[in-house]
């Protein structure tokens, strides 16, 4: 992580989370906000800008499924869902419309840590700022994608797309070769690091939503191809 103390914005109605939670992430050095409920979570997201979020999904006012739906109207912030342990729907929803990761309650506050810090590293190693070359860019320009790692940058014929970190990491690891087949280990390695733990169908769901922003400004988009039982992989022009 840079130097700076990152942001840290919790959202939940339960106030012994909020706490807990709390305490252990600025012994980690963040900086932590907390709100108990998605309305006023959502006020003060978009206001201040924080650098990561972490959203219940049950919660009086606004949920936190219209909280992302909102955020990613005009927001990339990487965020992660916190959901119950038997509802699965929450958890493929809220991934359709954009979050990041999501852990199941009850959760060990270490593991929530260890994706947090793996987000925000997957954010700096998009800028560059992992080993400290913040003036280092690396472009990947094939066909009518273009990928700007120092601006977080992702356009398809000169329009750029909103895309999360997860997002933009994804279709990176597809256009870095393409015509070649990314099973969905190897999406999950490139895209969250080695070591951390994801369902296939997450990765399934980001390629929707990936899917879906590129149609919105191409309707004959169909670059990324699904081999049914193998993978994905980025067309060869």
């Amino acid at each position: 992580m840079s130097e700076a103390k990152d942001r840290i914005f919790l959202v939940d109605d339960d106030r012994n989370i909020l706490m807990s939670v709390s305490m252990a992430l600025e012994a980690e050095g963040f900086n932590v906000e907390t709100f108990n409920d998605g309305e006023a979570g959502l006020k003060a997201i978009l206001e201040t800008n924080p650098d990561l979020v972490v959203l219940d999904v049950k919660m009086p006012r606004m949920d936190g499924i219209e909280v992302l739906s909102k955020l990613r109207e005009n927001s990339t912030i990487p965020a992660i869902f916190l959901t119950s342990k038997d509802d699965e729907v929450d958890q493929v929803i809220g991934l359709r419309m954009g979050a990041d990761d999501y852990i199941t309650k009850p959760f060990s506050q270490r593991l929530l840590i260890e994706r947090i810090k793996a987000l925000l590293r997957r954010r700096d190693l998009i800028n560059g700022e992992s080993k400290g070359d913040s003036n280092k860019t690396n472009n990947i320009e094939y066909g009518d994608l273009l990928l700007d790692d120092s601006r977080h940058l992702c356009a398809w014929k000169g329009q750029p797309l909103n895309l999360t970190v997860t997002e933009y990491l994804i279709v990176k690891a597809l256009a870095l070769r393409p015509g070649h087949v990314r099973n969905r280990d190897q999406l999950i390695d490139m895209a969250y690091g080695e070591n951390i733990y994801v369902d296939d169908r997450t990765i399934d769901s980001h390629i929707k939503r990936i899917r879906r922003k590129f149609k919105k400004i191409d309707d004959s988009f169909d670059k990324i191809e699904t081999l049914y039982g193998v993978g994905y992989r980025y067309k060869e022009d």
